[in-house]
């Protein structure tokens, strides 16, 4: 920000205020200063030279030789002490200056001047506005034999720069006389304009009664041209005869500048019309106050006064009408009061005219629509009129509602009034609300309904379509009504062939009383793809006519997933069952038949087979069981506060003697963290992962049990092995029912393919989730998420 004069030097601000005067600040160069600054190091001969103007911040070279630069930052420049000291500056050799930090004065990056010689440039006003300044690269370029020249250039700058001053002066007085001249022309233009455009009248009179001026209104109604009356005496053709001298005696009064009310006076034009004109008279006076000219203006009021008449004529018969209407008529003043109310509204209310009459229309408003009183004057200031319902009590305190037209009148001679109009619509009213109410029952129907509804017309567009319906086809139900819904929804079947619309059986309803219902279709979404469907689609009937079609769909993607599930179980257990069953029934069968008899250890083969076999089956109904309750939400949890370590520890003495007989080793590195769980089924997942571990890990290999607080609210336990690890495409798949890496799994390790489907039920149960990762050949990681005991977490964590 610039500087204020309050922090610059002594005389600076009067020095920037000079500057501002002659305007040379960011002002392209000046040709006649361009010469000058030449002539300058001309003389001197001096590879630089500058004409410059010093503000509180820079110094701006006006004209330069030599260089292009446009600026110099103040503290960089020499010219501050040549303007400070208002004297002529010559330094030899700015190396040996202090005053200069880099040794010399930068021009720009490449030039640099050691020589700089310099004289004020000095305002009549004896203020310094800048300098005139030579410099060269070399020491010693310059002698005081070169001051007196560059005093003379400098006078020749400052003689240039107040002639500019001059010229500009004498500009701004030419164009100010310019603009007086051109609004006076505008103004009498103006005038005379307005005189020959206004409806009004417009006769302007000397103080001897001539005519001065009589505007084309005055043509138009008297039937004279102004060439005609203008210049001659007061025009007494124009006045009755009984009227002419109130005329004369009203001109005198003007004259003598007594103040006058507007009257109303004929006037009568060549063709013998009268018209009857309301006139105001003004005065126009000289420079000396005298009167010089009296101003009368005038508006035929002729078919006013007729329409007043006949107003009045007509008012009887305006009472007969009103106190015969079957509606309400009325009128009130501007504070709301009632001024004139007929018969027939104030007997709909239960009271007599005269009753009402006087009474502010607020106080008989229902109390739950006063507020609309504001916005009423409002619409009666703003517009002059207002529309609407009016909820007024009757005398008995029943509600009646108006349907009401009001408009504000300004007649002459009366005090503004409003004249209002209105209906009784109580019933219409009532009959309204109960058709909306139904509307808004049928609205909460159709969304609160888990199908899908929509309702077309003859044409087959959409009248409605509830939300669930909308959003089951990726809309909104505003960009589907009022749209063709067949080439919307139902234009193709599954496979993508075209259904026509003349197949739909939805249009076939438009032509049938009875319902249809469809069970095996699709209605196609916004996004392209489609749901399959089933929907019933009923006609709609009016007056016994068919006018439209409503149809009821549902989207059976889950339940026929379901359906699938349920097929894919039946099939899954009946093949399980069958299985160990095949192969107990053969091994018993050898058995019974006696081949075996001579044969006592495959006899015991057999039956080690057959004891496996029911094993096997037990455990698979055992599973199946279990799944089932935790599927249907039978399997109540009982959670208790446990130790992890203890827990861990007691599933791998469960398993010790599985793993001692696998070759295996099973280690515990858990962190003694506190859960709040199920405590045996918790050990049966466990027991589980466990189990499976065993199973496909080599002799010799480790297993680990670890657990670790994830955060203030969960644990994370993981059951680690070094088996043959499963793929990568697998490791979501393996929680699902009857899902094994291997479909040889079932058989050679006995396995139900329940196992892991009920572990991740029962960790669900907890709140937690389970999932594996795994590296085929190197081995797999079971992560369980439990919930933590909250409280004693806390206690932990603080003593901690």
């Amino acid at each position: 920000m610039p500087q204020t004069a309050t922090t610059l030097h002594r005389g600076e601000a009067e020095r920037l205020k000079a500057l501002l005067q002659y305007g040379v600040l960011d002002s392209p160069s000046d040709p006649s200063l361009n010469e000058i600054a030449a002539l300058a190091a001309q003389i001197t001969h001096a590879p630089y030279a500058y004409v410059g103007f010093l503000d509180a911040n820079r110094l701006f070279f006006k004209s330069r030789v030599g260089f292009s630069e446009r600026e110099q930052p103040r503290e960089a420049c020499a010219c501050q002490y040549t303007i400070q000291d208002s004297q002529p500056l010559l330094i030899q050799d700015t190396a040996k200056e202090s005053r200069f930090a880099a040794g010399a004065i930068c021009l720009s990056e490449e030039i640099r001047c050691r020589s700089y010689m310099a004289v004020p440039l000095i305002s009549p006003a004896g203020i310094v506005v800048g300098t005139l300044a030579v410099l060269s690269t070399e020491p010693g370029a310059f002698d005081q034999g070169d001051v007196p020249a560059l005093e003379i250039l400098a006078r020749q700058i400052v003689t240039r720069l107040e002639y500019y001053i001059s010229i500009r002066h004498q500009e701004r007085t030419v164009r100010a006389r310019q603009r007086i001249e051109r609004a006076l022309t505008v103004e009498r233009n103006f005038v005379s304009a307005v005189l020959d455009t206004v409806s009004a009248l417009v006769l302007v009179l000397d103080t001897a009664g001539r005519i001065v001026r009589f505007n084309p209104a005055c043509e138009r109604i008297s039937g004279y041209s102004s060439a005609e009356l203008v210049g001659r005496p007061f025009p007494e053709e124009l006045f009755l005869d009984e009227e002419r001298d109130r005329a004369h005696a009203l001109f005198r009064s003007a004259r003598s500048g007594a103040p006058t009310e507007p009257y109303e006076m004929h006037w009568v034009a060549r063709d013998g019309k009268r018209h009857l004109i309301a006139w105001t008279a003004t005065t126009l006076a000289d420079a000396m106050g005298e009167v010089s000219f009296v101003i009368t203006t005038g508006v035929d009021v002729t078919e006013q006064r007729e329409a007043e008449a006949a107003l009045r004529s007509s008012e009887a018969r305006y009472r007969q009408l009103v106190e015969g209407s079957l509606g309400m008529v009325c009128t009130h003043d501007l504070e709301g009061n009632l001024l004139s109310i007929n018969t027939h509204a104030a007997e709909n209310l239960g009271y007599k005219p005269e009753e009402l009459i006087g009474q502010s229309m607020y106080g008989h408003i229902q109390d739950d629509h006063k507020h609309g009183w504001d916005s009423y004057w409002r619409a009666m200031a703003e517009h002059g009129e207002d529309q609407g319902l009016l909820y007024l009590k009757k005398k008995d305190g029943s509600p009646c509602v108006i349907a009401f037209r009001n408009k504000l009148l300004n007649l002459p001679g009366t005090p503004p009034f409003v004249l209002g109009h209105g209906i009784d619509i109580t019933e219409k009213t009532d009959a309204e609300n109960k058709l909306h109410a139904l509307m808004r029952q049928r609205e909460s129907i159709l969304e609160s309904v888990g199908d899908g509804i929509y309702g077309m017309d003859m044409e087959g567009c959409i009248l409605f379509v509830n939300r669930v319906g909308a959003h089951m086809l990726g809309f909104e139900p505003e960009e589907l009504e009022g749209r063709e819904i067949h080439p919307l929804i139902h234009h193709s079947r599954a496979d993508g062939t075209p259904y026509p619309w003349e197949d739909c059986p939805i249009q076939k309803t438009r032509h049938r009383h009875t319902a249809i219902r469809v069970l095996d279709e699709v209605f196609w979404r916004k996004d392209g793809t489609y749901i399959p469907v089933e929907y019933v689609a009923c006609p709609l009937v009016a007056n016994g006519n068919i006018t439209g079609v409503v149809v009821a769909f549902q989207d059976v993607t889950e339940r026929r997933r379901l359906d699938r599930m349920k097929d894919e179980f039946i099939s899954t257990v009946s093949h399980e069952l069958r299985t160990p069953l095949t192969s107990l029934r053969a091994a018993l069968g050898l058995i019974a038949g006696g081949k075996l008899d001579q044969r006592p250890e495959k006899a015991g083969q057999m039956f080690e087979v057959a004891m496996a076999n029911c094993d096997r089956l037990v455990r698979l109904v055992n599973d199946i069981l279990d799944f089932e309750r935790i599927s249907n939400d039978k399997l109540r949890l009982e959670r208790t506060e446990i130790n992890a370590v203890d827990l861990l520890r007691r599933v791998a003495e469960l398993q010790h003697s599985s793993a001692q007989n696998a070759g295996l080793r099973v280690l515990v590195d858990a962190e003694p963290v506190e859960l709040w769980v199920d405590n045996d089924r918790l050990v049966q997942t466990l027991t589980n992962l466990l189990s499976n571990a065993i199973k496909f890990s080599p002799p010799g290999s480790e297993i680990k049990l670890l657990a670790r607080p994830l955060n203030e609210s969960e644990a994370l336990i993981e059951v680690r092995d070094e088996g043959r690890g499963i793929p990568a495409e697998k490791l979501d798949m393996i929680f699902e029912r009857f899902q094994q890496v291997d479909a040889s799994d079932s058989r050679d390790m006995g396995g139900t393919g329940l196992g892991l489907a009920i572990c991740r039920s029962i960790v669900r149960q907890h709140g937690g989730r389970i999932w594996a990762e795994s590296t085929v050949g190197k081995g797999s990681s079971f992560f369980l998420s439990l919930p933590r005991h909250v409280a004693t977490a806390a206690v932990h964590d603080a003593i901690s």
